[in-house]
């Protein structure tokens, strides 16, 4: 008697992996809690911001495949949608994959978003790990507005430009009550310290954390007048969040 077997169905997809990176070099097990570090351990796929420093979170990892093995793409400043298409293949073919930020989590002020986005629409699970977030780490030791508050990557480079949009975000915190939040190119830091001191009001709170998590660490938080006597050079070269709330 003969069997009739079922043509076989189509192989499962696999899972998007949103890993956080470290913030700075420091132990992953200091900032990492365990699911993280088992999952981002075994992945063999990855979907990074920049190779670089991808490759030197995964050598602090310690992954189970030699690094060398690892398939590392590049997703660049911004894929296209046939890009991202071309990134989640491994996931299409069943092995699970894993989008790792050059800092901090994942689709959060990188273009891995545009890829999670595409998951998304092609039904592959995404599943974000927790892991560290400068935006969050900030904001909870600013002491300013949880409940209200955005979010606006990089002020502009030039003076002019710069001081308009230090006054806006001024003016809608002062309009309702919302903590504002910024961050710059490290070597930037002094002159963008100048121009909130300089444009300010001094009832402003200013909150400035730098290398968060790392041994190096610190967080001040007071009114913008203090900041006036401050020598912003303390702040140079190290990576920094900006916290603002009008008084």
């Amino acid at each position: 008697m003969s069997v009739k077997r079922s043509p076989p169905g189509p192989t499962p997809a696999g899972r998007l992996y949103l890993v956080p990176n470290l913030l700075g070099i420091v132990p992953p097990e200091d900032v990492l809690p365990a699911r993280t570090l088992a999952i981002a351990r075994r992945l063999a796929h990855f979907v990074v911001e920049n190779a670089k420093p991808a490759r030197q979170f995964l050598k602090l990892l310690g992954t189970a495949s030699p690094l060398q093995q690892l398939d590392l793409a590049e997703i660049g400043e911004r894929p296209a949608p046939q890009r991202c298409a071309e990134l989640l293949q491994p996931a299409r073919s069943g092995n699970d994959l894993g989008l790792l930020s050059d800092a901090g989590c994942p689709g959060i002020a990188d273009p891995g978003a545009l890829l999670v986005a595409a998951a998304h629409r092609e039904g592959i699970a995404v599943v974000p790990l927790v892991g560290p977030s400068a935006i969050l780490l900030a904001l909870m030791a600013s002491g300013m507005n949880g409940q209200g508050f955005a979010f606006h990557g990089y002020l502009p480079v030039k003076p002019e430009a710069r001081g308009a949009a230090i006054r806006r975000l001024e003016a809608a915190s002062r309009q309702d009550g919302t903590a504002q939040l910024f961050i710059e190119t490290p070597y930037r830091n002094p002159a963008l310290i100048g121009a909130l001191v300089a444009t300010c009001q001094p009832g402003t709170r200013l909150c400035i954390a730098a290398d968060l998590t790392t041994a190096t660490e610190t967080v001040e938080s007071a009114k913008s007048a203090p900041w006036r006597g401050r020598d912003p050079g303390d702040y140079a070269k190290r990576p920094a969040m900006y916290v603002l709330q009008a008084g």
